[in-house]
Formats: C-alpha cells, structure tokens, sequence
C-alpha cells in the first residue's frame, strides 16, 4: 500500500537542558477522512493523486492508497470541512465524484511494521551513514555514523528531502552553535548537528511518538545532555526565549509558509535557516515570502523534484 505525505521553554531553559519531552499541548488529535473514489479504473489513480494534492493544500498531512480511493490524515484543530468541500466540488474530473467519512484517528504507531523491519543503512554523500540498531554498517574513519530506531518513516535518510538537509548539514562548521529543528520527526538532523560539533539543539514535533522517539535517539547517539525535544506547533518557539544560530526545517509547503515569521524570529542576526520538503516547483513560492520576511536565498539543491534552500537575513 502506497503512503505518502509529510514526510518542541522553561524560563531558564539554556543552558539548562532537560532530558525529557516537554509537553506544551496533550491535545493534537487528528482526523482520519476516507475518500472514497467513483471513477473508472484507469484514472482512479489520477483522481487520488488530484484529491491528494487539493486536500494537501487544505491542510492534510498524510495520506494512503485505499481498494477505492485513499485516506487522508489532517490536525482535528485545523479540519476546515467547508473547504473541503468546496475543494471536492472544483474537483477537476468530469467523469468522477469524490464521497468522505470522518472519523477520530487513533492514537497508535502507525508504523509499526516500520519500526520492528528497520530499514538497510543510508548513505549520504561520502561522509555519514544513518543505520538502525538491526542493520550496522562498516564505516571508515573518515564516517559518521548515526543511528536511528525509528517508529516512523519519514527521518531515516530514505526520503530525498532528508538527504539532503543532512548532508547541508555535513557541508557546515557547526561547533558550539544552537540549532532548531523544527518538525524534528526521528530527531536525526539535529543529532547529526551534536555529532558535528553543535553545543545544543532542541526539535519540536506535534507528534507525540516523533517527540520520544527523537529523545530515544538522541540518548543511543550520546547527545542527549545537549538535546531536548518538545511536543507543540511552531508557536512553540516563541516560548523558548532563544535565538538560533541554525534553524532547520524539513516539513511541507504549507506548513512552512505559514510558520516561516516564527522561525525568522527565533534567528540571530548571521543565523541560517535550511529548509526541504517541498519540490522544485514551490521555491518560487518560499522564495518571495523569505522577501517578505527580510531574507534572500544563499543556494538551493535539488535532488529529483525535491528541493532544498538556504535563507539567511539581508544585512
């Protein structure tokens, strides 16, 4: 079955760090919506490809491939049914209707299988290697390894977008400075960032599983004292009080669009801000709201249609 899809302060938070998951919000609870597809065979997967893509720009998350359609997974806090419905009505398939249900999605690992498989090393560029505990390579000297037991997909170096932010990452002189990795998913771009150097990093994620599991990540790395992961939306970083000297942010298109304000505000003034997750085709779009935000592109890298920028602020 085809899935796809997207892929957290204390008042004395630094240098004071916590090794465990602060919680700002219990409540992020999603919505699973089955959509279920009325077309003929041969553009069934057109029309979900289309309804995939209209309900990503409503706010969706994830999705999978259903027998007669697909499921989509979207924030209960962010569930706007109006626009989808009006998304479905501009449907452009004129031998095609789209029906959906809602219900509360559980609150489960929705990658288990994932995590009891593991997934066969990564290798990113010439320099690291990402690996979980059931499949350990044999790196040179010249290699960093990291690894990640992961209880979900996406933050393992599989994903393109992934690659690419680490190896940005691999590419930079990172000792002492303060990261913020935003959506931090397995933790695994801020854990790169202390094995190169990093003094401190802290990720936030509204998923509750990616929030322990990144901690996990970072104790099995040796990182832990340096790391704290919080569980919250981009509002969390205003509670931080902080200033970063690298932000880093691999999550969709819309998210980013939308949380850019906040991660400019949390920059200090030479700070970079490295995003991917989103293809070729939308750095236009991040482009001109980086203008808008103060910020002009240092360099963008692409790797099939996904794309990776550097923004940093003008002087």
């Amino acid at each position: 079955m085809q899935k796809y899809g997207k892929t957290l302060k204390h008042g004395r938070f630094f240098p004071i760090f916590f090794n465990f998951a602060l919680k700002f919000n219990e409540s992020m609870r999603y919505y699973e919506v089955e959509f279920a597809v009325f077309t003929q065979k041969e553009t069934l997967q057109d029309v979900r490809d289309v309804v995939a893509a209209l309900a990503g720009e409503a706010g969706f998350e994830s999705f999978e491939d259903t027998d007669d359609g697909l499921k989509g997974y979207v924030q209960q806090a962010l569930f706007d049914e109006a626009s989808l419905k009006e998304m479905l009505d501009a449907l452009p398939f004129s031998d095609a209707t789209v029906s959906y249900t809602v219900a509360e999605a559980e609150n489960r690992d929705w990658n288990e299988q994932w995590e009891q498989e593991g997934f066969e090393p990564v290798y990113v560029g010439e320099h690291l290697i990402i690996h979980d505990g059931r499949h350990v390579p044999h790196p040179t000297p010249a290699q960093l390894l990291v690894e990640v037991n992961t209880r979900m997909a996406f933050g393992t170096g599989n994903h393109e977008t992934t690659r690419l932010m680490a190896e940005a990452l691999m590419q930079r002189d990172l000792k002492r400075l303060h990261v913020l990795d935003c959506g931090t998913g397995t933790g695994v771009l801020a854990i790169i960032a202390l094995l190169r150097g990093a003094g401190q990093a802290v990720g936030y994620d509204i998923d509750e599983w990616s929030v322990d599991n990144a901690h996990h990540n970072a104790v099995i790395n040796g990182v832990d004292d340096r790391f704290m992961s919080v569980l919250g939306d981009s509002t969390v970083i205003g509670k931080l009080g902080r200033k970063f000297d690298v932000v880093v942010a691999n999550i969709n298109r819309n998210i980013l669009l939308a949380d850019m304000p906040r991660m400019r505000d949390a920059m200090k003034p030479e700070a970079s801000l490295l995003l991917s997750g989103f293809y070729v085709e939308d750095i236009p779009l991040l482009s001109a709201k980086a203008e808008e935000l103060g910020m002009s592109m240092e360099w963008q890298k692409n790797e099939g249609e996904w794309a990776c920028l550097e923004l940093k602020l003008k002087d």
